[in-house]
């Protein structure tokens, strides 16, 4: 193959406890890109988005993923890069991942398959490093392996893919910024015990209500008592917005990564959009331009386009 064009899913991470360790793929948004091969060497970017994201490879997300990949091949030639982002820079439902991760799937797919997904998500992190300065998995894996994910160690990358029973995400992505920079640098440097133990049960609580199928202990584990009290003070409307949408009927939620996009989780379509209705209505009377999705978990990571 000379060519090959993949969509790579948006993904929730964090999932309120698991903070850097729980990651979940979805079937909406998602990036398309389209990689090319060419005979002379380097990388070449074009974006068919209005973002206006760097066309040099080294400023660009999906062309430091490239690069990483392509030393590690001893890769000679050269890829001409088409990116059309529907997945929003900065919006916290892995804008960066998608692009970094769906690059080396792309170029994984064109070379014959020479990585195997971990080789593939440590390429990828160099990606996310130039993002938000940390190497972080809790988007790529997801995003690389479908489903829902458990990093339980990011240096080796011991990777554990988790069953979820039927789950409709609505997700609410108010148009402000925050830099996931700036969201990692205010988080408390050191928590008491109490919190911890309180963290460590919510997650392992998660972690059960996902493999059972146990809807009201996934509801009881979405709680986060460590990041969420720092963060949401970013995000205008987010105590209103969780509170409207528990009471619609929602399983519970949170903030998606460093936000602000806010997701939350229902058992049923039906209560995902009266989800989304209340989600609306806060952003609606604050007066604050916002974007909605309603999504189911992808199954898949980053698919080739047929």
């Amino acid at each position: 193959m000379q060519s090959i064009k993949v969509k790579s899913p948006a993904t929730l991470s964090n999932l309120c406890c698991g903070f850097d360790i729980l990651g979940m793929a979805l079937n909406e948004p998602y990036d398309i890109i389209e990689l090319i091969k060419k005979e002379e060497t380097g990388i070449r970017i074009q974006h068919l988005d209005a973002y206006n994201l760097p066309l040099d490879p080294q400023q660009n997300i999906a062309g430091v993923a490239l690069q990483a990949m392509m030393t590690a091949l001893d890769y000679k030639q050269g890829f001409d890069l088409i990116i059309e982002k529907k997945i929003k820079p900065g919006s916290g439902i892995g804008s960066s991942a998608a692009s970094a991760a769906g690059i080396v799937v792309a170029a994984n797919e064109l070379l014959g398959k020479p990585f195997n997904k971990q080789q593939l998500i440590s390429f990828a992190m160099e990606g996310e490093v130039l993002a938000s300065g940390s190497r972080h998995a809790d988007n790529l894996a997801p995003c690389i392996y479908g489903g829902l994910v458990l990093i339980r160690d990011t240096p080796t990358l011991d990777i554990i893919e988790l069953k979820t029973p039927p789950l409709f995400i609505t997700i609410v992505h108010p148009q402000i910024e925050i830099k996931t920079s700036y969201a990692r640098e205010i988080l408390p440097k050191e928590i008491l015990l109490k919190s911890a133990v309180i963290q460590w049960a919510n997650v392992a609580g998660l972690v059960a209500g996902f493999l059972h199928a146990d809807y009201k202990l996934i509801s009881r584990s979405l709680q986060d008592v460590i990041v969420e009290p720092v963060r949401s003070k970013l995000i205008p409307g987010f105590n209103e917005v969780k509170h409207n949408c528990m009471n619609a009927g929602a399983l519970g939620g949170g903030i998606s990564g460093s936000g602000p996009s806010l997701f939350m989780l229902s058992e049923n379509e039906s209560t995902a959009i009266l989800v989304e209705n209340e989600m609306k209505a806060v952003y609606d009377k604050l007066g604050i331009d916002y974007k909605t999705y309603i999504s189911t978990v992808a199954q898949h990571g980053v698919e080739v386009v047929i």
